[in-house]
């Protein structure tokens, strides 16, 4: 009798000890079901949104080319003139291969417009786009021309007046190929501070025409007829600003100087310091 009392106590203890382990258990599996939700529910009490969005620079440029003279390899110099532009760490460059994008109203998501185009025997943007180049630099948006983009929308007369100077067909076009002294006409412009003139390998253009008032930044004297002719120059168009530089023919043509001559036109057209 006394054995089968002890045994009856222990089989109590035993099953009072497995309750109270239950009872733990229990409260540790809520526990952690509060404290290591599943990711997919913490997810959904805190939605993940994402890295941070990047800051959009203060520099919007859009590089308009995609068709020009064959002597032009626009595939070739368009990534080299991106890259010079992205030196400055303001500049975001967007680069679109086809001229009719100046039809939309994204133009106006730009501060500058880069023109590395000329749409030779190619039909050009008609007005819509005309229009909209317009009163982007006349609403105070920036163009930059470069090289033979002077050339561009020869049945447009009022590219003129944005371009401030045009190719001009009855003219002499350049001078033959080769190297030639590129003076700094204007050292106290914003553009052109600090700069000193340079050497280069180019096509010497000689065959702008046009009267609209300019600030001519460098020169350049023909080796042909002893002539000195604008390389470089700027002028205002309404609340907008133009730089536009006949400089640039091909890769080798962009030499550093060229370059900073474009990298800081950029700048200046956007109403920002050329040096950042």
């Amino acid at each position: 009798m006394i054995a089968l009392f002890f045994r009856s106590v222990a089989t109590g203890v035993r099953r009072r000890t497995a309750v109270r382990r239950c009872r733990w258990l229990a409260f540790a599996f809520s526990a952690a079901s509060v404290f290591a939700a599943p990711a997919d529910n913490r997810s959904t009490a805190y939605p993940y949104a994402g890295p941070p969005a990047a800051v959009a620079k203060p520099l919007q440029v859009l590089l308009l080319t995609g068709a020009d003279h064959p002597a032009h390899a626009w595939r070739q110099t368009t990534p080299v003139i991106v890259t010079a532009l992205h030196q400055d760490p303001r500049v975001e460059v967007r680069v679109v291969e086809d001229a009719h994008f100046l039809d939309s109203t994204a133009l106006a998501r730009y501060h500058v417009v880069v023109l590395h185009y000329m749409n030779w025997r190619t039909p050009a943007p008609g007005p819509a786009a005309q229009t909209n180049l317009q009163r982007f630099v006349e609403a105070g948006g920036g163009l930059v021309l470069v090289h033979f983009a002077c050339g561009a929308w020869q049945e447009w007369p009022p590219f003129a007046g944005l371009a401030g100077r045009v190719w001009d067909p009855q003219r002499r076009a350049h001078d033959p190929r080769g190297s030639f002294r590129v003076e700094i006409a204007s050292p106290e412009h914003p553009i052109t501070r600090g700069l000193a003139s340079f050497d280069t390998d180019d096509e010497l253009y000689t065959c702008l025409a046009g009267d609209s008032p300019i600030e001519v930044l460098a020169t350049a004297k023909s080796k042909v007829d002893q002539q000195v002719y604008p390389m470089a120059f700027v002028l205002r168009v309404g609340r907008g600003r133009v730089f536009h530089s006949t400089l640039g023919h091909d890769v080798k043509a962009l030499n550093p100087s060229t370059l900073e001559l474009f990298r800081r036109g950029v700048a200046w057209t956007a109403g920002q310091s050329p040096t950042p």
